[in-house]
């Protein structure tokens, strides 16, 4: 099991890492165009359950993914890391299957499974052969409703969770520095609050944590089917209903956002430790996400973020290439999500340079994108780019579900997914420059230095 968007590009995801993963995570980033000869398809069980169908004929194969309204945000306070752990203990049992035999049948059955939670959602996924279909619909639907815990799955497993606090963040420096600047960033909102949780709020987490927030949020009418692969809405209908059509809807708690307030400075982070490899600078914007922005704010997000941290982008020409400050230099926006998110910028300096001059040569870049603004052949290179990623990105089944799971969790719709290549090529130069100006505000900013060495 996994847990996604703690590790967002930054100080430990590197430019020439981040460029290389682009074409797998284009989903994450930007909604794939349709295929000439692929279309979605979608209805609504009785119970509110939306699926939907991507059909890929390709193969015998099929991606079947059950994707929940929650996560990270609708932690109840004092339980942080509390729907990552139920994530993890969705995998202890039932009735019908006893304790860690899902992911054993999963593979004596020729598939593979996982699930992972983020802020806004939760995911669980089996790939397998077209005729196992119907096995991993009845199993998953069986730990919709029937998920049986008792203590000695329970607290082995909360120690396992805090093992993966140990070795994904608390041992990795640049993980730690990352988890600090977003609780700076977002002051009043969780998405400041780490996904995996807080440590001492994790220690205390036990069965019955675990089974408030399944009985909460794990529903139908709270959980999106999504089918990718060699199978039709004709073929799937019946079995969406046989298996998952019998479970009742339940009546939803309301999602309790915290909105936060303007903020009215620029915040700094110096994080010094001797683990640390190398010296390294982020910084973090808020900005809206695909469904806060208005307009086509958030597509122009993405080219501006093309525009200044693309492999041919003005960081990596300027900054390393021209000026020799940077060993590596990247930026990235950060568009999905059901409230405001992030666009970002990262520098590993050389070692002949240093962080306080790699921030000094990006404020100089910004300042100057500010005044001039992007050039038309810029914008059309990277809408060009982005595009083609994407294109690459679809060619996934896998990522095919995961995009629409992304997109439907947070808020957007089918329509946005099939309409997102004509959104991003009507962002014009003017566009790009308007959002430039209105988000990349130092008050809108964190900033985090990361610095081997011993602390003093």
């Amino acid at each position: 099991m996994i847990f996604c968007d703690c590790f967002r590009p930054g100080p430990f995801m590197r430019s020439r890492i981040f460029q290389a993963a682009l074409a797998a995570a284009a989903f994450f980033l930007a909604p794939v165009m349709a295929r000439a000869d692929f279309a979605a398809e979608t209805f609504t069980l009785d119970n509110g359950m939306q699926v939907v169908v991507l059909p890929d004929h390709r193969a015998p194969v099929v991606t079947h993914m059950v994707w929940y309204r929650t996560g990270s945000i609708d932690e109840p306070a004092g339980t942080s890391g509390i729907a990552h752990f139920l994530e993890h203990l969705m995998f202890k049992g039932t009735d019908e299957i006893p304790p860690g035999e899902f992911s054993k049948i999963v593979a004596r059955n020729g598939g593979q499974d996982n699930a992972f939670t983020s802020f806004d959602y939760t995911a669980y996924f089996q790939r397998v052969a077209r005729d196992r279909l119907e096995l991993v619909m009845k199993m998953e639907a069986d730990r919709m409703e029937n998920l049986v815990l008792a203590d000695e799955q329970v607290l082995p497993e909360r120690d396992v969770i805090l093992e993966e606090r140990s070795s994904r963040i608390d041992n990795n420096p640049g993980s730690l520095l990352w988890e600090q600047m977003m609780a700076a960033l977002y002051l009043n909102h969780p998405y400041g609050r780490s996904i995996i949780g807080w440590r001492h709020e994790m220690a205390t987490l036990d069965r019955e944590d675990a089974l408030a927030f399944y009985a909460r949020f794990y529903a139908p009418n709270n959980a999106i089917l999504i089918v990718a692969g060699d199978i039709t809405l004709e073929e799937l209908r019946p079995l969406a209903e046989k298996y998952y059509g019998r479970i009742d809807a339940r009546e939803l708690p309301p999602r309790l956002m915290l909105a936060d307030p303007p903020a009215l400075l620029a915040r700094r982070l110096t994080l010094t430790d001797p683990r640390a490899q190398q010296p390294s600078f982020t910084r973090l914007y808020v900005a809206p996400s695909y469904v806060t922005a208005s307009g086509n704010d958030a597509y122009a997000l993405e080219v501006l973020g093309q525009i200044l941290g693309g492999a041919s982008g003005r960081m990596n020409r300027i900054l390393v290439e021209e000026q020799g400050i940077a060993a590596s230099a990247s930026a990235w926006y950060s568009g999905d999500g059901l409230y405001d998110r992030t666009i970002g910028f990262s520098i590993d300096p050389r070692p002949e340079s240093s962080l306080e001059a790699g921030e000094a040569a990006l404020d100089a870049l910004i300042a100057d994108f500010l005044a001039n603004g992007p050039t038309e052949e810029e914008v059309t290179r990277a809408k060009t780019v982005i595009m083609a990623d994407a294109i690459f990105a679809k060619d996934s089944q896998q990522n095919l579900a995961r995009l629409y799971g992304v997109a439907l969790t947070t808020g957007r719709t089918i329509e946005d997914v099939e309409a997102w290549p004509q959104r991003i090529g009507a962002v014009t130069l003017d566009d790009v420059r308007r959002v430039a100006s209105a988000y990349l505000v130092p008050a809108r900013s964190v900033t985090g230095y990361l610095v081997p060495g011993a602390v003093q």
